[in-house]
């Protein structure tokens, strides 16, 4: 990422600023197929070049009728768009230079602050540095946890929010599992702000406190996301090496033990939805799962954050069976999104994820619920794509904002609900 700062007369660019990969004139494209010729032909398309899916996240979940974005490097681009064009599919380019994308995404240009900001994205270091100040500053509310150690032996700090000592209930909610999808970080870190600033005056969030504790891990892929600060904004999986293959990264939300490889994963290490050589054979994947079962007779709710789409979602998603509370998690889903919608009007699909999206297997959401934790939820944040994993640092605050009701809604329904 390249910016000009004027500084005291001089012009300076900061080495940091530049990321190992470029995207200058790359294009993400969007195309809606209508009959399974065009289907057929985008899966083709993607056997013969190299295309980037953002949604679905893979070619093996196109269907008719869904939108399709995928990036195209630059020496590619014409050649797709001939081949869209001879196959008579519609389409829209969402960004002409995905280069130029990258650097509105920080408003002002101001990548590198020195400052953590709940406005702001923030890279790992301040992200650490965050867990360790907002515990200090509030040792009655928050605790830091090293749950575990990443494939590159980075820490993972889990931070445990609420005023409760002893067995009660407690919400355990996952962000980052996928780096690049980094407005998912930036809830959970606002999340804590408005626990530890709102305790006393928000009567919801005050009941909650007193009366349940919130386990919240504010980046679960930790070495994918210092990867898209320092080299590729773009990727998603973890940073593990993979035997007999020079592919780097497991997707960890292929990885857990709920159907595994069974449907919509990947056995293929290239592959961006590759489930790993067995369930949890990720340390990230591994570390998580051990704390969930020590803690199972506690944790009564799962939430998961992604982005983007502007959904609510919860299991199953390796099955179109119904889960056997479904009409209940529906209409907790449907009062969440209806919370949501309160503040600036956006519109939230919900619903069991292989209906609402498409059937995949591993994921930690169906992992969760099939442990015994029957309030499980996955939120893919906003947008609908116009900018995608792009979101720009002026949509973090409403974003969060409306999601804070959502969050609040479920929570307060677990916390009503039996043991």
């Amino acid at each position: 990422m390249k910016f000009i700062v004027l500084f005291l007369g001089l012009l300076v660019r900061p080495q940091a600023v530049s990321l190992t990969r470029r995207f200058e004139s790359e294009k993400v494209f969007r195309v809606v197929p209508q009959n399974e010729t065009q289907v057929n032909f985008l899966k083709v398309l993607a056997s013969d070049v190299q295309l980037d899916f953002w949604h679905p996240d893979s070619v093996h979940h196109i269907v008719i009728g869904t939108e399709v974005d995928f990036q195209v490097s630059l020496h590619l681009a014409n050649y797709v768009l001939m081949k869209l064009e001879q196959n008579e599919l519609q389409y829209e380019v969402l960004f002409h230079n995905l280069q130029e994308q990258i650097e509105k995404q920080f408003d002002g240009g101001n990548y590198f602050r020195k400052m953590h900001s709940y406005t702001k994205y923030n890279d790992w270091e301040k992200i650490v540095a965050w867990t360790e100040r907002i515990a200090r500053n509030n040792p009655k509310m928050v605790s830091r946890i090293e749950m575990g150690k990443t494939s590159e032996g980075r820490p993972m700090y889990l931070l445990k929010v609420g005023k409760v000592t002893g067995q009660k209930k407690v919400i355990f909610m996952e962000c980052g599992i996928h780096a690049r999808e980094w407005i998912s970080p930036a809830f959970c870190q606002w999340f804590v702000k408005q626990a530890t600033h709102t305790y006393g005056e928000d009567k919801v969030m005050t009941k909650l406190l007193d009366s349940m504790n919130f386990y919240v891990l504010p980046v679960f892929n930790v070495d994918g996301y210092v990867w898209t600060w320092t080299n590729n904004r773009f990727w998603r999986k973890n940073r593990s090496n993979n035997s007999n293959s020079d592919c780097i990264g497991t997707d960890l939300n292929r990885n857990f033990k709920a159907a595994w490889s069974t449907v919509g994963a990947s056995d293929k290490p290239c592959n961006e939805i590759y489930c790993g050589t067995s369930p949890e054979s990720e340390p990230e994947t591994k570390e998580l799962a051990n704390f969930i079962r020590d803690h199972l007779d506690v944790i009564k709710g799962y939430i998961s954050f992604h982005s983007y789409s502007q959904l609510l979602m919860f299991p199953y998603g390796y099955t179109y069976k119904l889960a056997p509370n479904h009409d209940e998690l529906n209409k907790v889903a449907k009062g969440a999104v209806d919370a949501l919608a309160t503040v600036y009007g956006t519109n939230y699909t919900y619903g069991p994820i292989a209906e609402t999206i498409y059937l995949s297997s591993g994921s930690s959401l169906d992992w969760a619920y099939d442990e015994g934790i029957k309030y499980a939820y996955i939120f893919e944040l906003r947008d609908h794509g116009r900018y995608g994993f792009l979101l720009p640092e002026s949509k973090i605050r409403p974003t969060c904002k409306e999601t804070m009701l959502a969050v609040k809604y479920i929570a307060s329904h677990i916390l009503a609900s039996n043991p």
